[in-house]
């Protein structure tokens, strides 16, 4: 699980979108960018070059 502060702060990478937060899937989703960024063992991987599109 994510730390609550954390989720506050972070952006969508590409276009400083707000985020939404599926710990279910562990990722964090871009719908503006249509774009999912993993969360592996509680760290976001925020990388525009690592993230999948939905």
């Amino acid at each position: 699980m994510l730390d609550p502060e954390l989720l506050e702060i972070l952006v969508c990478p590409k276009c400083h979108g707000e985020l939404e937060y599926r710990p279910e899937e562990n990722a964090l989703l871009c719908h503006a960018c249509r774009l999912r960024y993993a969360v592996e063992d509680d760290i976001p991987i925020m990388l525009i070059d690592e993230a999948q599109s939905f």
